[in-house]
């Protein structure tokens, strides 16, 4: 069974979904049998390689949001973050375009590291405060996960791989998606959000039922209907 996952990188919900999504997959019972794959999105494309500012200035002077208003948002993610054993630092955040990072995570993909590498990213963005628009960090986050640092320093401004990432952008505007993360499970059942953990088990549970309906089989034997017994 299939589950592809809409995600960007500089998306604090993005962590904190992919935390609960991995509980809610181990609560399932056909766990072994899921392929994940992962998928681009960007959040801000029009953010500049970096911003000079913090994470609060950023939200509050790029999307007009109150400062006031972006502390007590942080917080609150901070705190469900926490609650997952993530250790969102947003002092030391580096505020970068993601852009980058997403074709570090196709190279990946082609090496069936991608779940190594997002986790990798994700966490040197919201914990580490590394700066996920700088290639020599990104060829560093690479290596740590087997990939040729020749490779990784190509695939960071290869059209071919911009093309990929702009695939994923485009197919999330072509499924209606909006905001992420967003999985979908076996093509056929969307979850908007970092959901519960139980939401994405019930979830999986619902998919699998559907491709995989009961087989009844006539076997002789005493049994009530009806008419009676």
């Amino acid at each position: 069974m299939k589950v592809d996952i809409w995600s960007d990188i500089a998306c604090p919900w993005c962590f904190i979904g992919k935390r609960r999504f991995e509980s809610g997959l181990r609560d399932f019972a056909h766990a072994d049998d899921v392929e994940i794959t992962w998928h681009s999105y960007q959040l801000d494309p029009s953010l500049p390689e970096h911003f000079d500012g913090t994470e609060i200035e950023y939200l509050s002077d790029r999307k007009g949001m109150p400062r006031e208003q972006v502390k007590q948002m942080i917080g609150h993610v901070r705190e469900q973050a926490a609650a997952e054993g993530l250790h969102y630092d947003f002092d030391k955040l580096v505020v970068a375009n993601s852009m980058r990072g997403h074709h570090l995570l196709h190279l990946a993909a082609r090496h069936g590291v991608a779940d190594a590498v997002k986790e990798a990213l994700l966490s040197a963005h919201f914990e580490h405060g590394v700066d996920i628009g700088d290639p020599a960090q990104l060829v560093e986050i690479g290596v740590q996960h087997g990939l040729d640092a020749t490779e990784v320093r190509a695939a960071l401004d290869d059209p071919a791989v911009r093309s990929d990432v702009e695939q994923d952008f485009a197919q999330a505007r072509a499924s209606g998606i909006q905001g992420v993360p967003f999985f979908v499970i076996d093509e056929k059942f969307g979850v908007s959000g970092a959901q519960p953990a139980q939401t994405f088990t019930g979830a999986l549970e619902q998919a699998w039922q559907a491709s995989h309906p009961l087989v009844m089989q006539e076997a002789e034997g005493a049994v009530c209907g009806p008419d009676g017994c």
